[in-house]
Formats: structure tokens, sequence, C-alpha cells
């Protein structure tokens, strides 16, 4: 009987001594980790200036670029042919994130929600061209002017 006393009272010190204060989370505020979407992306991009009126030579070497890189995958349509089709991107998407999808295809896959709802759709991933930031700025400028920007 003595034995089961002494086990009952230890099993009442235990609990008692692994409790919590009877507030929990009072004492500490709830933070996360987890990124904030602002729409930006994942990238060295955060920041972009749009020139009104449009840059022509910009646009121009944007034209050349989606000519040389863009244009076997995608078309200026809303027409989606291996990944989605360019119309009313600029509307759609901050200027921060098509330059960061352009340079930064990987970490975008990886890291952001959108990049990573349209790989579900597209089923394939899209291939680092390697641009550099003027080129990416380039094919953004010539993005624009095919949505209708002036």
């Amino acid at each position: 009987m003595r034995s089961t006393i002494v086990l009952f009272a230890f099993t009442a010190l235990l609990v008692y001594a692994c409790g919590g204060s009877g507030t929990p989370g009072k004492d500490k505020p709830f933070t996360t980790n987890a990124r904030v979407d602002d729409g930006k992306g994942v990238g060295g991009v955060t920041e972009v200036a749009l020139s009104t009126p449009l840059d022509q030579a910009m646009v121009a070497a944007g034209k050349s670029m989606y000519e040389l890189k863009c244009a076997a995958c995608h078309r200026l349509t809303d027409m989606r042919v291996v990944g989605p089709g360019w119309a009313g991107v600029t509307q759609r998407r901050k200027p921060e994130w098509i330059m960061n999808m352009t340079m930064n295809v990987e970490v975008m896959l990886e890291k952001d929600p959108a990049a990573q709802k349209m790989l579900e759709e597209c089923l394939v991933r899209m291939p680092n061209q390697g641009l550099t930031l003027a080129e990416a700025r380039s094919v953004l400028e010539f993005m624009r002017m095919n949505d209708g920007e002036q």
C-alpha cells in the first residue's frame, strides 16, 4: 500500500511539474518564419521603376530576346503552348514578379506560390534562360507593349 501511495505522489508531482502556467502563449507573442507573399516573387528584384512612355529601345531589345529565348514556349496571346501565353501578364503580375521569374526560375518554382501553381497547370518547368537584369527588364518592357501600354 505504501508503494502505491509513493507512486501516486510521484506521478502527481510529475504532472504538476510538467504543467503550464494556465495561460498558454500569454508570455510569448505568436511569431512565424513564413514568408509574406507581397506579389513580387522571390529573388533579387524588389523594385522596378517603370517608364512612361515605354522605352522603345528596351521594347525592341525585349522583342529580340522573346524571339530568341521565349517564343518556342510562349505566345503573345493568351494561348498556352508549353508555357502560358503572355497576353495580360503585366496586369496579373507585378513587374518585380515577372523579372524574378525570368531570372530566378528555380528559386521561384521552389518558393513562390503563384509560380508553383503555374507549374501544376503547365506540368513543365521553365528552363533558366540565363537572362541578365538588363535583358529581363527589356523583356518586361516588351510584355508591357504587348499588353497595350503606350
